[in-house]
């Protein structure tokens, strides 16, 4: 974990599990990918995907603290892949809709889906198996349709001005200098789809959405992002990407940076200036002391 009260200046403040307290479900040495944190009701909640490179059954779990820094306890899984019914289940997110209700958005390049959450945020409303049959396909291809990098993971909503932005990544992640990741965002009135590029096309295919963010001179593989405002009222975009200068893997861990960008807003789309990751110095986010 990592924090900042400016959003530039950031201070590392531990681990989210360690050894003994790391989740004990799911597949053997699996690692702990993608976390999105939610304050619902005064408690603050992890989602994690739990997963391997070509794992056949990864799967989402949680854990809860009383503050973002922790301690954090594991609360087990919310589903994997098999009970769900959706291949590659990673990269959640959540968010509260303007009805009141929570929901999840997760999935790879093997379809975007969503559903209903309980109002805690830690449960299935109506259980997996419910959730299964009434989970709703928002972005890419059915689940069933072979695994294809031109459509979209790791998924994120933000609601604004009467509409839900559904910002995705399309594009290999984790090729270093190589990498092709980009961001794109599509909208809807409601927080379960149909979602729809500028162009009016449907999500639910490949190669579409709006440009929000790709590579520019300084940064390769931009995406996986989340949406943040400032005091100001101003939106930015915090992403991962490869510093062009230094983009090889240590220890087996991809180097990647988190980034940070303006959100300009025109015409109801939101997108960085030039639609590529900044290069040099920048306006910083107006936080209040």
């Amino acid at each position: 974990m990592i924090q900042s009260t400016n959003l530039v200046d950031w201070t590392y403040t531990g681990s989210v599990f360690t050894g003994a307290t790391r989740p004990g479900w799911g597949t053997l040495n699996a690692g702990i990918w993608a976390p999105d944190i939610v304050e619902i009701d005064g408690t603050f909640i992890l989602y994690y995907s739990l997963s391997l490179w070509g794992d056949e059954d990864p799967g989402i779990g949680y854990a809860t603290a009383s503050h973002p820094a922790g301690p954090w306890t594991d609360q087990g899984k919310l589903f994997l892949s098999s009970e769900i019914g959706v291949n590659n289940s990673i990269d959640p997110a959540v968010f509260t809709g303007e009805d009141g209700k929570v929901y999840m958005i997760w999935g790879s390049f093997r379809g975007i889906y969503g559903i209903e959450l309980a109002s805690d945020g830690q449960s299935l409303a109506n259980g997996v198996t419910t959730a299964s049959q009434n989970k709703v396909l928002l972005a890419g291809y059915e689940t069933s349709q072979p695994f294809n990098i031109s459509t979209y993971e790791g998924a994120y909503v933000i609601y604004n001005d009467g509409y839900y932005y559904m910002f995705l990544s399309s594009g290999s992640c984790c090729n270093g200098a190589n990498s092709t990741y980009h961001v794109v965002v599509g909208r809807s009135t409601n927080p379960l789809g149909p979602y729809v590029d500028h162009l009016g096309r449907s999500m639910k295919q490949s190669n579409v959405g709006y440009p929000v963010v790709d590579r520019g001179s300084s940064f390769s593989g931009v995406g996986h992002n989340s949406v943040t405002t400032d005091d100001a009222g101003e939106y930015w975009i915090v992403y991962h990407g490869y510093d062009l200068l230094e983009p090889d893997k240590v220890g087996n861990t991809n180097r990647r940076s988190l980034l940070i960008d303006h959100l300009i807003w025109q015409d109801g789309w939101p997108s960085v200036e030039g639609n590529v990751s900044s290069n040099g110095t920048s306006e910083k986010p107006y936080i209040e002391e």
